[in-house]
């Protein structure tokens, strides 16, 4: 099989997905949301991390008489508003949930968009302990990857997944209880992420389920790198998951995929994860495994299908 970047997808569609850097003053206008409201909190600064733009959409009506879950997205920069965003795609997240809570499917909640760090995205979103269970000489070939055009992976920046986990865990979510009227149990707290996004939603979960209640993994990039031919990443990714997937009576897993650009990697790896799940004891009551024939890789795609993924983690 090898390098498997597919001839037909410009290196312009990888750009925010896989870690270039977001360059010019267009991301540093807040989002105008088609409802509801941004609070945006530049800089936000983290002993673990390089500080980051936080973007926290509030819905219609938020009131501090009232308690809302809590929803943090990775890619925080790419949720709200397409005519800021480098493609002019968004995920439409504000229109989703507004039109679901309208529909009374799904409880009232905020959404804390978690902007990506740029250059250290892949660093910070690659599963720390599946990496760290690989050889020695597997672990050179993961940080010697690079992409189709050449450019590395990681830039030379060690994985610091587990430091990004202790930002989420201990720096941000506390703030984000404190000031904001948020429901801070386990059953009220979700994460969500499409790629990258969807991987480290799903490390999240799995290394902090007391925390967090469900995940929505979107087009989850289970390669890791940008081929499958003797990568050795799924199957450690696989053998965590064994390991540590937490209990299914109190957490919820979305996944899916589309079956167009670089989604056509992932249905196979898929089906391996979604067997580790049934021996779990997962069932449709907290796991949803689909595929999206047509849908590619691109905010454009996780947009039209985001309601199901909002429907199954936050209904009533």
């Amino acid at each position: 099989m090898g390098c498997y970047i597919l001839e037909d997808m410009r290196l312009k569609e990888l750009v925010p997905l896989f870690g270039f850097i977001f360059s010019g003053s267009v991301f540093a206008q807040i989002p105008t949301p088609s409802s509801g409201r941004i609070i945006r909190h530049e800089n936000f600064s983290s002993a673990y991390v390089a500080a980051r733009t936080i973007d926290v959409w509030l819905p219609e009506g938020y009131s501090d008489k009232k308690k809302y879950a809590v929803l943090y997205m990775q890619d925080g920069q790419m949720l709200f508003d397409s005519t800021i965003t480098w493609n002019k795609q968004e995920w439409g997240v504000d229109e989703t949930l507004t039109e679901l809570v309208k529909a009374k499917k799904i409880q009232e909640c905020i959404v804390v968009g978690i902007w990506n760090g740029g250059r250290s995205r892949h660093a910070e979103y690659f599963p720390q302990k599946p990496f760290e269970s690989l050889s020695k000489q597997e672990q050179e070939i993961v940080y010697n990857a690079y992409r189709s055009g050449g450019q590395s992976i990681f830039f030379g920046l060690p994985i610091s997944s587990d430091r990004y986990l202790s930002f989420l865990v201990k720096e941000l979510k506390p703030f984000i209880d404190s000031a904001y009227s948020t429901k801070a149990d386990r059953a009220h707290t979700f994460l969500a992420g499409s790629s990258m996004g969807a991987l480290i939603s799903l490390y999240v979960l799995c290394e902090y389920p007391a925390i967090f209640g469900g995940a929505a993994c979107l087009s989850t990039h289970w390669p890791g790198l940008f081929y499958l031919e003797n990568n050795p990443v799924p199957a450690s990714f696989f053998t965590y998951l064994n390991q540590h997937l937490p209990a299914p009576k109190k957490h919820k897993l979305y996944f899916d995929h589309g079956t167009e650009t670089l989604d056509t990697m992932y249905a196979a790896l898929q089906k391996s994860v979604d067997s580790i799940l049934q021996k779990k004891g997962y069932t449709p009551k907290q796991w949803i495994s689909l595929s999206w024939p047509g849908q590619n890789h691109s905010e454009k795609s996780w947009r039209s299908r985001f309601s199901t993924p909002a429907s199954f983690l936050l209904r009533k």
